[in-house]
């Protein structure tokens, strides 16, 4: 297992980067998200569903987390180790457990707002959907009718 895991040199580096380094936002995000590109890669190539719908599970989540944190990374960027603690974050929600982040957030948090609220959201997105296809319908009908002025 010590092929598994990296030397605790490496680890306490690397901790001690996300705290202190520059470009430690960089870093954070390459560990949220090459890993988790990779095996979700590999979970399409694959027959298996389970690995699927588990990774598609964790960018849900990167997903929500992503956008909350676009809205308070003004905050956040003041917390002394926010980095630290957010690459933490993200290395529990892709963990290979079953009490990992993705699977305790989506099932307590995302999914009981998701099962709330999708009808009133498809509704909307039905709306829209309908509005942009009647739109360009107009651009279409518009375009093929000629120029609104006499050929010269």
């Amino acid at each position: 297992p010590s092929s598994l895991f990296p030397p605790a040199g490496s680890v306490t580096f690397l901790g001690l980067y996300l705290m202190f380094g520059y470009g430690a936002s960089l870093i954070c995000n390459l560990i949220g998200f090459t890993y988790p590109a990779y095996v979700s890669i590999k979970a399409i190539e694959s027959s298996n569903k389970e690995d699927d719908t588990t990774w598609l599970t964790y960018w849900v989540v990167y997903g929500v987390f992503s956008i909350a944190e676009f809205f308070s990374d003004i905050f956040l960027y003041w917390f002394p180790f926010y980095y630290a603690g957010k690459c933490l974050f993200l290395v529990w929600c892709m963990a290979p457990v079953s009490w990992n982040g993705s699977q305790v957030l989506y099932q307590n948090v995302i999914r009981p707002c998701f099962l709330r609220h999708h009808q009133t959201v498809d509704k909307v997105l039905g709306n829209l959907s309908t509005k942009a296809l009647d739109a360009a319908s107009s651009v279409t009908r518009e375009g093929n009718a000629g120029p609104p002025f006499p050929a010269v």
